[in-house]
């Protein structure tokens, strides 16, 4: 499908006429059993291998226009397929299809004081719509993801990866045709136009919820215009706080990793956090640095090691996605869950520690997503807790918290199983 201009009018009949259709989807998807589901995915997977070289020569076409347009080498590798990266991908689809299907599974069952039995069952939640950047590779985990979880998906991905996004999808959708599952369930939005966008974020009772995945600025515009549910964290402001009763080589290990191991995630380390008491704090720095990471302190971090430049405010509250790194030492864990309580943006926070006390006040008392006890923040993703996939990382307090997988898909209803009463 060609992409072309639209007016307002036409954005909302667009919205309106997919929505519409992928609602409709969904209410045949829901008549399918778990092994049809399942073997949609698996054929999904196997016509990506099938169609491997129409599927590279079309991210090929995005890469061209990517060097043109002047793309980051980083961006450029987001973008970028080959045969490794596409045999994940089916890898990654087919490990979907092989996760316990969430739909139907009961929450809790109670029987009320008049006699009739209370259930709640897991559903799917119905129509999610995805907007994404860069990352062709989403196309595939969103589908795969909602496909299992029973709903419909409405995918708008970035304008540099269309070429890339629109291949997949097709792969995707006749797979899903060869088991007779409706195409109409997963659904590639057809324009690249920012009204389009505009239109999804404000069709409340067609589009059940929003999930960004992408920068900064694409995340605030969602979370600002839209009139649907929004699942999403804005950023990735992740701390490590080396305890005082931390193991040296444990600490300086954990915190290069932190950082250094992939600095353009969200679960990277943006902030350190050392406790005044800590003995080690010198080399912990040492390596980091040596590491290639740019340093920026307080005046006690500064003392540590004499690369740490002087922090300003707006470094404890910034997402760097590079190599560089805010380091303040704290007089306690009191003073590290204060700071974290202030800069931390509700993604990921270490410690790391020895003392059993420490760590379960630091688990009990953080109120992040996502709160960890010697390990790196880097593991802060849904294939590392065995989610599988994930379409997001979700940072408010409701609904559903940390890696979005197929339970965060899904809402629940109450079934009611009377035997004749009448309510006096």
């Amino acid at each position: 499908m060609t992409d072309k201009t639209h007016s307002k009018t036409d954005h909302t009949s667009l919205i309106t006429e997919l929505a519409t259709a992928g609602r409709l989807a969904q209410r045949k998807l829901a008549r399918a059993t778990d092994a049809e589901k399942a073997d949609g995915l698996r054929a999904a997977a196997k016509v990506i291998r099938a169609d491997a070289a129409a599927i590279l020569a079309a991210n090929e076409k995005d890469m061209d226009a990517g060097r043109a347009n002047g793309l980051t080498g980083a961006l450029l590798d987001r973008l970028k397929l080959d045969e490794d990266r596409l045999e994940a991908i089916a890898c990654a689809i087919e490990n979907v299809a092989s996760l316990p299907d969430p739909v139907g599974e009961v929450i809790d069952s109670r029987t009320s004081p008049s006699g009739f039995g209370l259930e709640r069952v897991r559903i799917p939640i119905g129509l999610i719509g995805i907007i994404y950047e860069s990352r062709p590779n989403v196309t595939a985990d969103a589908a795969a993801l909602c496909l299992r979880s029973g709903n419909a998906a409405l995918l708008r991905g970035g304008s540099e990866a269309i070429h890339s996004n629109r291949a997949l999808h097709a792969a995707f959708t006749k797979g899903l045709a060869e088991v007779g599952l409706p195409e109409k369930a997963i659904q590639l939005m057809p324009t690249q136009d920012r009204e389009a966008v505009g239109a999804m974020l404000k069709a409340a009772g067609l589009v059940d919820m929003i999930v960004p995945r992408g920068g900064k600025g694409l995340v605030a515009r969602v979370q600002q215009d839209a009139r649907v549910p929004v699942l999403a964290h804005l950023d990735g402001i992740c701390h490590t706080y080396i305890h005082a009763d931390a193991n040296p080589d444990m600490a300086r290990e954990i915190a290069v990793n932190a950082k250094m191991r992939r600095t353009g995630i969200c679960g990277a380390m943006e902030t350190l956090l050392i406790d005044a008491n800590f003995p080690a704090g010198e080399s912990v720095l040492a390596a980091i640095a040596d590491a290639g990471c740019e340093l920026r302190g307080d005046d006690r971090a500064q003392k540590l090691d004499s690369r740490v430049k002087t922090a300003t405010s707006e470094d404890w509250d910034t997402e760097y996605l590079d190599a560089i790194l805010a380091v303040s030492v704290v007089d306690d864990i009191d003073g590290a869950m204060e700071h974290i309580a202030a800069h931390s943006s509700g993604h990921t926070e270490a410690i790391i520690t020895d003392s059993d006390d420490a760590a379960s006040r630091f688990l009990g008392e953080v109120d992040s997503a996502i709160v960890m006890h010697n390990a790196s923040t880097q593991f802060a993703d849904g294939g590392e807790f065995g989610l599988g996939a994930e379409i997001g990382i979700a940072t408010g307090r409701l609904h559903a918290r940390g890696p979005v997988a197929l339970e965060g898909l899904t809402t629940y209803k109450w079934q009611v199983k009377g035997s004749g009463q009448a309510r006096p």
